[in-house]
């Protein structure tokens, strides 16, 4: 009896190796990766099923002693992809050395992403703990502090470029790097980006030579072939350049609307009051002002929001992200000041060319150039970051409520959503050139050339086979809510974002300094601690917090959105007048003729005995 073979979608069989490379995938598991029993045990204990692929492509080379260089997506396991063959070789050295030294040094580029690793380690360790010991630097502990945590050597050290070196460098060196195994730089891309350029360049002197080097990222820049020359030296590393595909039904859905700047938060307000959007949401703005002027503008409306920005203790934020993926706060506002720019030179000469030839002309007809504004960079912390390495859980959807000023920070803003396999949408709004400007209140700089980082994120997610569809929302049905809007946006002034920003920071430093403490005594109390509580700064309208039946269409929230494409003009009409008439015949409606006026038709009746 002859033996069938596969077909492909051609109908052409396919040869043997190519299907046992195809089940060999589907049926790979943690056992058959070579790792430490009892790390597979900890990886089971927390119901992972199968490792992805940036795990099975790149455990089995780090665990072989290679240099590896992997580019991956957000979200694909890159983490567990280098703790995980990391602490297999600390077990194995240990069971014939049990001196004590640190193995491994794991370099990232904000403090919430050493949060995570750190507890990452923690997990994957759990039956283990006792033969491996982990420590983060990041944390704005003293000198002293820093120096009785790494006393001990302990067997990995997470922590940011520069308070490594800072303690390589110390007088009393409390890092020592000597007997180091294990170079890891996460998220390599931001690393340089964030303006650790000298501390790296130190540490990679300090490093001795033989000392297996893991870099993962999300992208593959300038950046990363600069940290390759400086850690890589002469050797070549083996380059893991993934993608991993999408199932059916699987990725993000990513929509933009055009709309005028009060517009907004006009759409933010239905979107969030009516429930258009089910789920958890990470709405990202261009400042920290920003976070409060639309945290105010939410409360007036009752719809509550938490806040992460870099201003914020960084015990405040890393417990935001916790409460966030325990699913305590539906609706994250998050500042995206780090902006991660990527390789867009090109781009950015062409935009310049473009602003020159402008420029040109007006001189020509004798107008005069109006001079670019610096943009105010606020007292924040440089090693914060919340578009990349953050592990948000669950994330529905993410709104860009101010367009990032980048295509690659537009990439990694989308990359919060849809994770592990499931599916996400992503919301951008866009200002047209000819409404920037045009309601100051609202206004943010970064908006002025919204249409053409529009037009190069289409392209670049173009190139990945990926479409960003018009989303429209009904003029007639959207318009019913302007007036409401406005009494919102009227209270939120600049005084009370300013009382709001100063309160919230007051209270955030009370809870992150002076019961910390009190909260490592008393762990469970911590979950008592919310960061979503109303601010109450600016002047506070009840009606707003309820919506009345006539300003919902008949067709129910549905007819407040459109199949049409193209710009929604939710203003004014040509008549010049405002389409703020409720629907005829709705509950609570009347009719403006004389005959209809109750004041007019109302008739007293005497009472009878």
């Amino acid at each position: 009896m002859a033996m069938k073979r596969k077909l492909d979608q051609n109908d052409v069989p396919t040869s043997v190796a190519e299907t046992d490379k195809q089940s060999e995938a589907a049926e790979a598991s943690f056992s058959d990766l070579g790792l430490d029993p009892r790390l597979v045990q900890a990886v089971a204990d927390q119901s992972f099923q199968k490792p992805t692929l940036v795990q099975r492509k790149a455990i089995p080379l780090a665990l072989n002693g290679q240099d590896v260089l992997c580019k991956a997506k957000t979200g694909s396991g890159k983490t567990a992809a280098y703790v995980l063959p990391i602490l297999s070789g600390i077990l194995k050295r240990k069971a014939t050395d049990s001196a004590a030294c640190t193995s491994a040094l794991i370099l990232v580029p904000t403090r919430e992403l050493a949060d995570q690793v750190f507890k990452a380690i923690e997990r994957f360790a759990a039956f283990c703990a006792k033969d491996v010991r982990a420590v983060k630097l990041t944390d704005k502990l003293s000198d002293a502090v820093q120096r009785s945590l790494l006393s001990t050597s302990p067997d990995v050290v997470i922590s940011t470029p520069a308070r490594a070196w800072h303690n390589v460098n110390d007088n009393s060196s409390a890092l020592s790097l000597s007997k180091l195994s294990y170079l890891v730089l996460d998220e390599a891309d931001l690393l340089l980006s964030y303006g650790y350029d000298q501390d790296l360049e130190h540490l990679s002197f300090s490093v001795p030579k033989g000392v297996q080097t893991i870099m993962m990222s999300a992208t593959l820049t300038e950046e990363v072939d600069k940290l390759k020359g400086l850690f890589y030296r002469n050797q070549n590393p083996t380059l893991l350049d993934l993608e991993e595909p999408e199932g059916e039904g699987e990725g993000v859905t990513q929509l933009y609307t055009k709309c005028a700047e009060d517009e907004k938060f006009l759409l933010a307000y239905i979107i969030f009051k009516l429930q258009l959007i089910k789920g958890k949401c990470i709405i990202f703005v261009a400042d920290i002002d920003r976070c409060y002027r639309l945290k105010l503008f939410f409360e007036q409306f009752g719809i509550r929001s938490c806040i992460l920005n870099s201003e914020l203790p960084v015990n405040s934020r890393i417990h935001v992200v916790e409460e966030f993926n325990r699913n305590v706060y539906d609706i994250i506002i998050a500042s995206d000041e780090n902006e991660v720019l990527g390789n867009e030179e090109q781009a950015q000469e062409e935009d310049e060319a473009e602003a020159g030839d402008e420029e040109e002309g007006d001189a020509a007809e004798g107008k005069q150039s109006r001079p670019k504004k610096k943009r105010k960079m606020s007292k924040r912390d440089r090693e914060y970051g919340v578009s990349r390495g953050i592990d948000f859980k669950n994330v529905a959807a993410v709104i860009n409520f101010d367009l990032p000023t980048s295509a690659s920070s537009y990439t990694h803003r989308i990359g919060r959503t849809a994770r592990a396999g499931r599916t996400g949408m992503a919301l951008s709004f866009v200002i047209p050139q000819d409404q920037y400007r045009k309601h100051m209140p609202t206004t943010v700089q970064t908006a002025e050339k919204d249409e053409k980082i529009l037009a190069r994120i289409m392209r670049q997610q173009a190139k990945k086979g990926k479409e960003i569809k018009p989303y429209n929302f009904s003029t007639k049905q959207v318009e019913a809510f302007r007036y409401r809007m406005n009494d919102a946006l009227r209270a939120v002034t600049k005084v009370a974002i300013r009382e709001a920003r100063t309160r919230e920071l007051r209270q955030e430093l009370l809870k992150s300094e002076k019961l910390k403490r009190y909260f490592e005594e008393n762990p469970t109390e911590m979950n008592h601690l919310r960061h979503d509580g109303e601010l109450r700064t600016a002047r506070q309208q009840a009606h707003l917090k309820h919506i009345p039946d006539y300003l919902l269409p008949k067709e129910g929230k549905q007819g407040l959105t459109s199949e049409d494409v193209g710009f929604v003009p939710l203003r004014k009409h040509k008549d010049g007048k405002s389409r703020r008439h409720h629907k005829k015949g709705g509950k609570g409606a009347f009719k403006s003729s004389r005959k209809g006026d109750p004041l007019k038709t109302f008739k007293a009746r005497r009472k009878t005995k």
